[in-house]
């Protein structure tokens, strides 16, 4: 007996295959940021020095496990679109706008680095929004929002260390 093949439906989101392949290809660049930042971020709470050492070791761990979690939203996001989701570091490198961290910095410049990443992925996530909106993506909208907010705010604590 041959077993007869059953055909996956094709998706009907209320989205047009475009328009979900253009909103996923920007979130894939918005994960590559993620994971990108996360990975320095990571770097940095393992290497950081100096006086600010506990305070610096303890908000790097807090930021890295946040963007840990944020990195699967995306990666979900993208595939509830319909599509695979970016998973290696030569594929991040190629997407991301933040540049990997090299050799051992001081804390205020990790600082400063890590100020300009998150700034990096807000600039990313914003400009995904123009897609979201003529698509009427609501869950995107909103996961774009909530990553924004996140990023923003860390920012904004971030540079406050530097005065």
């Amino acid at each position: 007996m041959s077993k007869k093949k059953t055909s996956v439906p094709a998706m009907d989101i209320g989205m047009t295959d475009a328009q979900r392949k253009d909103i996923a290809k920007g979130l894939c660049h918005l994960l590559a940021d993620t994971y990108t930042l996360y990975l320095k971020t990571h770097n940095f709470h393992w290497n950081v020095t100096g006086p600010m050492f506990n305070a610096l070791h303890l908000m790097f761990e807090a930021q890295y496990n946040e963007l840990a979690l944020a990195v699967d939203l995306i990666a979900e996001r993208i595939r509830a679109l319909g599509f695979p989701a970016p998973g290696s570091y030569r594929e991040f490198l190629k997407l991301s706008t933040i540049p990997e961290a090299t050799g051992s910095p001081t804390a205020e410049e990790m600082i400063r680095q890590l100020v300009e990443g998150q700034e990096s992925i807000v600039r990313t996530a914003r400009s995904i929004f123009p897609i979201v909106d003529d698509a009427h993506d609501e869950p995107t909208a909103d996961l774009l929002t909530q990553r924004m907010q996140v990023h923003e705010k860390t920012a904004w604590m971030l540079r406050s260390l530097l005065g």
